[in-house]
């Protein structure tokens, strides 16, 4: 079966996924469903949107005015039905370094910056060119930011006293905390180790209830009941308002905006990543697609009013976005009520959460950096090739060690050089070739080289897809090919990918046809790949691309016999 579809209109890009939600038709059943996941991500929110504002260098009600302000009209603009926007842990480290050389008011100034260029790279549809960065990179730059999460939470993670301000670079912030090792508070480390087993424990043993929420209330109580020498986010921060503030701008003047204009671009680039990144998880979970461009311009309208209300970076969050998903969200009301309930929570718990200990806080961010790090991908990418390999290794060594931009710059221009290597070992030479070929008739007589006469049951079998892949299927190509995958038409009930006619295939390809294997299989349908040149077969085995999750063929032909009979046995049984 076949399937042509046609282009979408402008205004069918730029449509926010709730307007297509409520079309749809949306009643109580799909409110009330809304009403628990949102309820849900709000709790693991929480706790989070203030552990990550305080490892960014500003004061916990800033997080919680990022997740209210920002979140809500992520969902309410954007592009996802799934998407959670709010403070991310991937933007610590630029948001930090901003504070430290611009204070709070430049911070605030700079994430309204990105908001307007993040306007500008979806109005001129440009988010496309963010899906090119190749795999490799974006779980590189990841692990590197885990990294330099979890460094940053070593003090409040063991209450250790500083001789001076923590640096902002990994090597001498190490030997400062090397250093401070004889000032280890007990109390603190027990509270922060207490947490990390709570939150752990509860995720095997009853992965239902809200860990983090858990663990974090559970320390306020001991710190308080047990008057434990500890810093406290009181202590620090005197406690957290109990309503957001008015909207106010920040100073502008033409040599601010020509210096901030660096962190701004770089907010604009990793937010614009990450909730990308986001939208793909929650797309993969759910089988549906998101509106790329859409989406971004509903990131910049966030990160503007954010700064507006005294909040900083929004960008899309894929774990919370992954538990939305995971408590039964049916569309964007569900991230907009859980920007409502979490403005719900500050205004009733805003006094109780000055007793929180820092350390328990410390030990959240520790643990989403432990999440962060993709660790099944980097053992594939290691095996995959050296290539590979030396980019994910450049692109997390420059990110720890230099800075986030390096990183991304650098491993997709070595990721670029490496692929047109392996398109030039690729490149196969026919001798005696004219410029340009005759017209060959489809038949299988040996003199039009063996083509196969047209076989319309492969376009008018309902059951089985047959779709071909042409060319190198590389980190550019892989966007577009997932898409053109996802929109085949109606399930059927096997594919089969024809992959005769692709020399070349990279971790960023094989990534894609891994994710189009997730969905068959969960949609229940079967997936022959025919043709496979042995270096493609071998990329697909080593991304864990082997059977029974799809079955190979020699070619096209035998695919389809075999899909055929597979069907007809199961039809039989």
């Amino acid at each position: 079966m076949a399937a042509r579809l046609a282009g979408p209109r402008l205004a069918d890009l730029f449509t926010p996924k709730l307007i297509t939600v409520l079309r749809e038709g949306y009643g109580s059943v799909g409110l009330r469903a809304d009403a628990i996941a949102g309820l849900t991500v709000a709790i693991v929110a929480l706790p989070l949107s203030m552990a990550i504002a305080i490892a960014s260098g500003v004061g916990p009600e800033r997080g919680l005015y990022t997740a209210i302000v920002g979140g809500f009209i992520v969902s309410c603009l954007g592009g996802s039905r799934f998407q959670i926007g709010g403070p991310a842990g991937a933007f610590i480290v630029l948001v930090a370094a901003t504070v430290a050389a611009h204070g709070v008011d430049g911070l605030i100034l700079a994430t309204m910056m990105s908001g307007l260029i993040l306007l500008a790279i979806g109005a001129l549809r440009l988010g496309t060119f963010i899906k090119y960065i190749p795999y490799p990179v974006t779980v590189g730059f990841t692990g590197g930011i885990a990294v330099i999460i979890f460094s940053s939470q070593i003090k409040d993670l063991f209450g250790l006293t500083l001789s001076g301000p923590e640096p902002g670079e990994i090597l001498p912030k190490l030997a400062m905390l090397a250093d401070a090792i004889p000032t280890v508070t007990p109390a603190a480390t027990l509270v922060a180790l207490a947490c990390i087993l709570v939150i752990q424990g509860l995720k095997m043993l009853a992965p239902r209830v809200p860990g983090m929420l858990v663990a974090v209330a559970g320390a306020a109580i001991a710190a308080w009941l047990l008057n434990l020498p500890i810093e406290t986010i009181s202590s620090r921060f005197g406690g957290i308002p109990q309503m957001l503030p008015a909207p106010a701008l920040p100073t502008i003047t033409l040599d601010r905006l020509v210096t901030l204009l660096p962190a701004a671009l770089s907010f604009a680039l990793l937010g614009a990543i990450e909730s990308l990144l986001s939208a793909v998880v929650a797309d993969s979970m759910t089988g549906r697609r998101h509106r790329s461009n859409c989406e971004l311009v509903a990131q910049g309208v966030a990160n503007i009013a954010s700064g507006l209300f005294g909040g900083f970076c929004v960008t899309g969050t894929i774990a919370r976005t992954a538990t939305n998903v995971r408590a039964g969200a049916r569309g964007p009301v569900a991230g907009m009520l859980h920007a409502v309930f979490l403005l719900g929570f500050m205004i009733l718990a805003a006094p109780l959460a000055g007793y929180i200990p820092l350390a328990a806080l410390a030990a959240v961010l520790a643990i989403v950096a432990w999440n962060m790090i993709e660790r099944h991908a980097i053992a594939v990418l290691l095996r995959s090739s050296g290539g590979d390999a030396l980019v994910l290794a450049t692109t997390f060594l420059l990110t720890v060690f230099k800075d986030l931009t390096a990183g991304i710059v650098a491993g997709f221009a070595l990721g670029a050089l490496i692929f047109l290597h392996r398109m030039a070992q690729a490149v196969e030479v026919q001798g005696g070739t004219p410029l340009v070929e005759p017209d060959l008739a489809d038949d299988d007589r040996a003199e039009t080289g063996g083509r196969t006469a047209y076989d319309p049951s492969r376009a008018t079998d309902r059951d089985i897809v047959v779709y071909r892949i042409s060319g190198a299927f590389f980190f550019g190509a892989a966007a577009t090919v997932g898409a053109t995958l996802d929109n085949i038409g109606a399930t059927p009930k096997a594919y089969v990918l024809d992959m005769s006619a692709v020399p070349l295939l990279d971790s960023t390809g094989a990534a894609t046809i891994e994710g189009f294997l997730r969905k068959a299989v969960r949609h229940g349908a079967t997936v022959w790949i025919a043709a496979a040149r042995p270096a493609v077969r071998q990329m697909l085995h080593r991304h864990g691309i082997t059977p029974p999750t799809a079955h190979f063929r020699g070619d096209v032909d035998s695919a389809l016999r075999a899909a055929r009979q597979a069907l007809a046995s199961n039809g039989a049984t």
